[in-house]
């Protein structure tokens, strides 16, 4: 496999989500879902939503309604409205804003032997946000589906990001963490790709993944 060019998603992938922010409608009433339980269930939705993906299209909105509807019935609480503030606040680009150490680093260094772009399901946003974490500078494109119009796994957000590099699908790798919007999504044009799974939703399926960005650097540098 001849690669030339990576993109990258961003959420669950490059910057993870300010559980402070985002979880303020549980923090202020004194409730703080531990990271081992909303780990737990983001494999088991991950793997539901791509099941409901495969019988008809879905978007994110759909998947982070069903994480914080499972996660209020294991905590016990009956609140839609709740419900509905955890999803709008996990849909704004700006609570997505902790970044791991070693992250730009490791992005300087693939810079240096491939051409690196974003392809993001955000609110067009997402490229102040990379700016604020200092590593928007890593990348030529940044694609967000907030400015394209379209959203993964739809063809017209991927084939946007290639043009806007002029990159081939066949030597263009994509790495994002959800199976039936990354994966599928990426394939569905012609480009290679990898889940990143920090969860392991899908350690057992026998698809591509790495579980951190130094994984990958020492995968593509094998």
């Amino acid at each position: 496999m001849h690669l030339t060019t990576l993109f990258f998603d961003v959420g669950n992938t490059l910057l993870f989500p300010n559980r402070e922010k985002i979880l303020g409608s549980l923090h202020q009433r004194d409730i703080f879902p531990s990271e081992e339980l909303l780990h737990t269930i983001e494999r088991e939705i991950k793997q539901q939503f791509d099941s409901l993906v495969e019988s008809h299209p879905a978007i994110d909105h759909g998947f982070w309604q069903l994480y914080y509807s499972r996660l209020l019935a294991d905590l016990k609480l009956d609140d839609q409205q709740i419900c509905h503030e955890l999803v709008l606040r996990t849909r704004i680009s700006k609570n997505w804003c902790d970044i791991r150490p070693g992250t730009r680093d490791i992005l300087l260094r693939l810079q240096r032997r491939y051409r690196l772009g974003i392809i993001s399901n955000a609110d067009g946003k997402i490229g102040e946000i990379l700016a604020h974490c200092g590593i928007a500078d890593c990348f030529e494109s940044i694609t967000d589906s907030g400015i394209v119009g379209a959203e993964k796994p739809h063809p017209a957000i991927f084939r946007s990001a290639l043009a806007s590099l002029g990159a081939s699908p066949l030597e263009s790798l994509y790495i994002g963490d959800v199976y039936s919007v990354d994966y599928v999504g990426a394939t569905g044009v012609g480009m290679h790709s990898m889940l990143f799974d920090v969860t392991g939703t899908y350690l057992k399926r026998g698809l591509p993944r790495v579980e951190s960005l130094e994984e990958l650097e020492s995968r593509l540098l094998s």
